[in-house]
């Protein structure tokens, strides 16, 4: 093979993207990463023309049909939902990375996982870099996580953790995190983004060589990315979020990357005293338990993964006594809120420039997809016009600038699911225009209270 090569000037590089420059910047001009860009230990400004290589027989580029398909093997961890995220189990040799707050469940999550794999006969190591290994026996006793082929190590070297899954021989490995493990030949400190890049890629190709699946935990940064350089995530075959806000006891698993399975199944948790219990059937969460209906409420049908959830809206509307009208929202997009009102106001005639409008959803849950447009729109409304909307009534759908209603994205499913909790009336795209919605729900409003009226006299 012969090269040829045209000297330019030596530069620097991005450890975060490769993105190269003749001098120092303090940030990346590719990926915006401040501090990122290093003086490069070899000369950037090279071209290379490279011979093309001769490629056997063996190695040579085949029809896409002519490919044998290999079957993907999974085994289950036991922790049904965590399943349903990877795709239906653990696929031998894969790389998971769990990322997520701080506090928010990760290695209790990690650690059930890990217990219920190890009950199935099958070595784990839990291999801790943040906590000792009494902290983590602790927690274990208290969640109920205990067991004999659940074996535990507190090490930040990494060839010490691979010298222990040497000895250990496990069938499932835990690292807890990636971002304190620090390789002994990489320069920095543990968590910086040459140290992650080459932690990262040493433990896959441990988990690839020897087909050992490798759960890690990453930390996120404040803008909730996972932390230390990109191609942490473009390593791994599998990277799911953990989130959830601390003051409700709701978890959720997102995937947001898998190759072995859909990028659309969320799994849902709850914190308890004892650790972390899966929750199969979320749909009572996010519903009030009030005896009889109020105004300013109205429920939807909101989908996370392929679940359809219902989840309850609520808005309060009240005189303003500032110059400037407040807008106050809880899990619901603010500006999406802010365009529902000057819908409703310019395309209703409801007017709500002079009023304070709160909007929240109940039971924390965050909703910020357009198919729950319509339930926020029938909520003020119903403040505003202080009538109560029945208890059985649904809405699903977008709002347009224009006031028009759109399908919502797995429309059927939402009202499917609907029917089965008991909802017998849904107000979606087919009432067309905001007004003829409202006329809907109000005159089912009308009709439901006077239903009412006559049963008490």
């Amino acid at each position: 093979m012969t090269i040829t090569k045209k000297r330019l000037h030596p530069g620097h590089r991005c450890t975060e993207c490769g993105w190269t420059t003749v001098k120092w910047v303090g940030r990346c001009g590719a990926c915006h990463q401040w501090g990122t860009v290093l003086s490069a230990p070899e000369n950037t400004g090279f071209t290379q023309m490279i011979a093309p290589q001769r490629i056997s027989d063996e190695k040579i580029a085949r029809p896409i049909t002519a490919i044998q398909v290999e079957t993907v093997e999974r085994w289950c961890t036991g922790n049904d939902e965590f399943d349903r995220v990877l795709g239906g189990g653990i696929v031998p040799g894969s790389v998971i990375l769990l990322s997520g707050e701080p506090g928010v469940g990760k290695s209790t999550l990690l650690l059930e996982v890990a217990s219920r794999v190890a009950a199935t006969r099958r070595r784990v190591l839990y291999a801790s870099a943040e906590e000792s290994v009494s902290q983590v026996r602790l927690r274990a006793q208290r969640t109920g996580a205990l067991h004999p082929d659940l074996f535990l190590t507190a090490e930040t070297n990494l060839a010490a953790i691979v010298g222990q899954i040497n000895a250990v021989e496990p069938e499932l490995v835990i690292v807890d995190s990636v971002q304190a493990v620090s390789h002994s030949s990489i320069e920095g400190i543990a968590g910086g983004p040459s140290q992650v890049r080459a932690v990262a890629s040493a433990l896959t190709r441990v988990a690839k060589d020897r087909g050992i699946p490798l759960l890690m935990v990453g930390h996120v940064t404040k803008d909730g990315t996972v932390a230390g350089p990109r191609v942490l995530e473009h390593l791994v075959d599998v990277v799911c979020h953990f989130e959830g806000d601390r003051q409700t006891p709701l978890r959720f698993i997102r995937s947001h990357k898998n190759r072995f399975g859909p990028t659309d199944e969320v799994g849902c948790f709850e914190m308890t005293g004892d650790g972390i219990a899966e929750v199969p059937d979320p749909s009572g969460l996010f519903l009030s338990r009030a005896e009889r209906p109020v105004n300013g409420t109205c429920v939807t049908m909101t989908m996370e993964g392929k679940r359809a959830l219902p989840v309850e809206v609520q808005a309060l509307i009240v005189p303003s006594h500032t110059p400037q009208a407040r807008r106050v929202v809880n899990g619901v997009d603010s500006s999406r809120v802010a365009m529902i009102l000057a819908v409703l106001e310019r395309r209703a005639q409801i007017l709500l420039s002079n009023c304070d409008v709160y909007v929240s959803t109940v039971g924390g849950i965050r909703v910020v997809e357009p198919g729950c447009d319509l339930a926020i729109a029938l909520a003020v409304a119903s403040a505003s016009r202080e009538k109560t909307l029945p208890a059985t009534l649904v809405a699903i759908g977008e709002i347009s600038l224009a006031g028009e209603i759109r399908t919502a994205h797995s429309a059927d499913g939402r009202s499917s699911e609907a029917e089965r909790l008991g909802f017998t009336t849904v107000i979606d795209s087919t009432a067309r225009h905001l007004r003829e919605a409202l006329h809907q729900a109000f005159a089912l409003s009308a009709s439901t209270n006077e239903s009412a009226t006559n049963d008490i006299a």
